[in-house]
């Protein structure tokens, strides 16, 4: 499965390390597929899967409000998943497992093995054996190298600026992200939008794996089945997975067809439906202010947000101290520039889960805007120090300290945003504007 916005973009540096696009890296870059067997074009290595799986995962955690505060079910499916990995072609690779506070109906890993299962998921599955094919699937989606697999191919046939913009497109549709001032592309570079081959494969790998660790392999169908009837009956809420993970009934009928060929005597092994719903009986007691979370994105994103506002407050009378519906509000007051009440729920989200860093983003978002710049900077520093990477932080640090015609610090922010990401989305402002200050020398056009 596939995941929604990120954070920034990848530096110069980042580009190096993932296209090495040279015809040396291109005859180099054969691997052993670790399922098949066979060699494949791979120009991202096991040691770049873990570099940029440690790089970027929090980032894409953070930007999807972070892992939920309820630690007995992160252990529940951390237990359920590394049992699954175990039985892997690739059980060397650090998994690690954790339920998602964003409310969409979703779930991915990156190339290394982090994976994160969205709550809107979580109370759709009605029992261990659907959560063991979810984890199957993307533990296979490791297994195959997928995510290499497909930069591989994009970076040797259409560059990674190609690539990137493909993805900019994509994400700029993301009104939320960027209300918070989060940018528009980062982490989900290696969450690739995978083909429906990729997806065949990391569904039959997954079964085998699932069945291998003993769970019922019903679980798949069950799983695709509720995505099916999810699709038809709520679109809206899985319009962001269908456009990045391809579903089908196509899917769905070769998953009863594989049991039926292979694992038909494997149709007695249990599907723990008790244990599944006792390890998520907190959760699903916020169905229902799950579902108006949901609600509330689908209209923001259509950028009907005077709607999504009365959605939010709604589902924040259901859960009052929920971190994401906090956030959510945040950005929809944001968006309709009512700094001030921006502001206010976002200290309020700092306030029930102060360890996660989206927040402060988000407070210093609002602070900005009502041109509170000493104490937006130090929320953008808190972010920062909690989660460093982010060059549009950066930037917004410089404009605070611009707007308080603090020159000298402004240029050092700008200085060190155009360094990481000259073009980025603020880049020609920020050149703009250390040229003006004489930091840098304009380019003379040749004729």
């Amino acid at each position: 499965m596939n995941a929604k916005h990120g954070v920034t973009r990848l530096s110069r540096r980042d580009f190096m390390v993932v296209s090495a696009g040279s015809a040396t890296a291109l005859v180099a870059g054969c691997a052993t597929n670790p399922v098949t067997g066979r060699n494949q074009l791979m120009l991202m290595s096991e040691a770049s899967e873990l570099s940029m799986d440690q790089q970027w995962a929090p980032h894409q955690f953070s930007s999807d409000y972070g892992a939920s505060q309820d630690k007995e079910l992160n252990e529940y499916i951390s237990q359920v998943g590394n049992d699954i990995a175990r039985h892997s072609h690739r059980a060397q690779m650090p998994y690690n497992f954790r339920v998602l506070n964003t409310t969409v109906v979703n779930g991915y890993t990156f190339p290394a093995g982090s994976v994160g299962l969205a709550r809107g998921l979580m109370i759709m599955m009605e029992n261990e054996s659907q959560l063991a094919a979810v984890l199957g699937h993307e533990i296979g989606h490791v297994n195959y190298r997928h995510a290499g697999e497909r930069m591989t191919k994009q970076l040797a046939w259409t560059g990674a600026v190609a690539l990137l913009s493909a993805y900019l497109a994509y994400e700029k549709k993301k009104y939320a992200a960027i209300a918070a001032g989060l940018g528009a592309i980062g982490a989900n570079m290696l969450l690739c939008r995978y083909s429906r081959e990729n997806e065949r494969e990391a569904d039959e790998i997954g079964m085998e794996y699932m069945v291998r660790a003993g769970h019922n392999p019903g679980g798949m169908v069950g799983l695709m089945d509720g995505f099916r009837k999810l699709g038809k009956s709520k679109p809206n809420v899985v319009e962001l997975l269908f456009a990045s993970h391809p579903m089908s009934d196509e899917r769905y009928n070769t998953a009863v067809a594989r049991i039926t060929e292979k694992y038909s005597d494997k149709e007695g092994f249990p599907v723990n439906k008790e244990r599944y719903m006792d390890h998520t009986s907190r959760l699903r007691a916020m169905r229902g202010a799950i579902e108006k979370m949901q609600q509330g994105d689908s209209l923001l994103m259509k950028n009907n947000l005077s709607q999504a506002e009365i959605i939010y407050r709604e589902a924040l009378q259901l859960a009052p101290n929920d971190y994401a519906g906090l956030l959510m509000m945040a950005k929809c007051q944001l968006a309709q520039k009512k700094s001030l009440e921006a502001g206010r729920f976002a200290d309020e989200a700092k306030s029930v889960y102060p360890e996660e860093p989206q927040a402060k983003h988000v407070c210093g978002m609002a602070r900005m805007e009502s041109r509170k710049f000493d104490m937006a900077l130090n929320d953008f520093s808190a972010y920062e120090q909690a989660l460093p990477g982010n060059t549009n932080t950066i930037y917004f640090k410089g404009l605070c300290y611009d707007r308080m015609n603090k020159k000298t610090e402004a240029a050092n922010e700008y200085q060190k945003y155009f360094k990481q990401d000259p073009n980025g989305e603020h880049g020609e402002e920020v050149k703009t504007r250390l040229i003006q200050w004489g930091y840098l020398v304009e380019e003379k056009k040749t004729s």
